[in-house]
């Protein structure tokens, strides 16, 4: 099978501000570029709002710039436009990064939301693809996981966090919904989260939880208790009714996948490592890698249709 794009001219259009050097420094970063006013704490006072600290973060990821690279960069930027600002050197913009607040621009919306979940790895350091195929992996190399619930319709990341290898996706889904605001009717993953605080997560957003049962899962809350039935068993009875196969048709299960577009698109436009070696950085890092992907999808999205071949 193969797929048509419906809107061409209208996404190849949106694709050239993603580019754009004005679409990424507008006027909004270039006026709060300088904080106005010493805060009258003890200590330094802080010349570089937090928002010149995110443009030049983002700048650096967008244009996969090193630290020194990205400082000229700006300067050289700030100079053709004639604009007398200073520019925060790589070791300023290192030191504030793991204490900034991010938030993912998301456009207002009254439905409730689709969410969908799931994670994947970023690494830190270690050896190359190449050398890994011919030699194996050596103990150096580490990874971070971002995990991701990403809105269905839109594509747009509705929630972000990071956290080492070690910490299961389960573990962490009450967070990501935690970070969700209006109203969620569904939550699909996949088979990681079959887990009870997940389904408990899920029942506290009044959401309904798409989740496959594990293979030999077994009932969680007979028919004869009493109290309301819990999601994960009418799932199982269902799967078992059916076949694991219909029910995902019929749950819209499918639309998982698009948790895993997100994330190639993710790392086919800002790689699959981070420049970042503090963890707080790192996180901050994605977190700000997420927020420039939202705005790339808002501006151009493609509406894509199946057509056999």
């Amino acid at each position: 099978m193969s797929y048509r794009i419906r809107n061409w001219s209208e996404y190849n259009a949106g694709l050239k501000p993603r580019g754009s050097l004005t679409f990424w420094v507008d006027e909004s970063a270039l006026e709060s570029w300088i904080v106005p006013t010493f805060s009258g704490k003890p200590g330094a006072s802080l010349l570089y709002s937090n928002l010149a600290i995110t443009t030049m973060v983002t700048l650096k990821s967008i244009y996969g710039l090193a630290g020194r690279q990205c400082q000229g960069f700006v300067e050289s930027v700030f100079e053709l436009m004639g604009i007398k600002l200073p520019v925060p050197d790589h070791s300023t913009v290192s030191r504030r990064l793991g204490s900034l607040s991010i938030v993912l621009p998301v456009l207002p919306k009254t439905d409730a939301k689709h969410v969908v979940v799931d994670s994947t790895g970023v690494k830190v350091y270690g050896e190359g693809e190449w050398k890994t195929r011919q030699h194996g992996i050596s103990k150096r190399r580490t990874w971070r996981k971002l995990h991701l619930g990403v809105d269905e319709q839109t594509g747009e990341i509705l929630a972000a966090f990071v956290t080492t290898n070690a910490i299961s996706d389960g573990q962490v889904l009450p967070e990501l919904l935690d970070q969700i605001d209006g109203d969620i009717d569904q939550v699909s993953g996949d088979g990681a989260y079959d887990q009870r605080q997940c389904y408990d997560a899920i029942r506290d957003r009044k959401a309904r939880a798409t989740i496959p049962p594990r293979r030999g899962a077994k009932i969680w809350k007979h028919g004869n208790t009493q109290g309301e039935r819990h999601n994960r068993d009418e799932n199982l009875r269902r799967v078992r009714k059916v076949g694991r196969k219909a029910w995902k048709q019929e749950s819209n299960y499918h639309r998982r996948s698009l948790a895993e577009t997100t994330m190639f698109r993710f790392k086919t436009i800002f790689g699959g490592s981070l420049s970042s070696r503090d963890f707080d950085n790192q996180a901050v890092e994605l977190v700000i890698k997420c927020a420039a992907l939202n705005r790339m999808i808002q501006i151009a999205k493609p509406d894509s249709y199946r057509v056999e071949a």
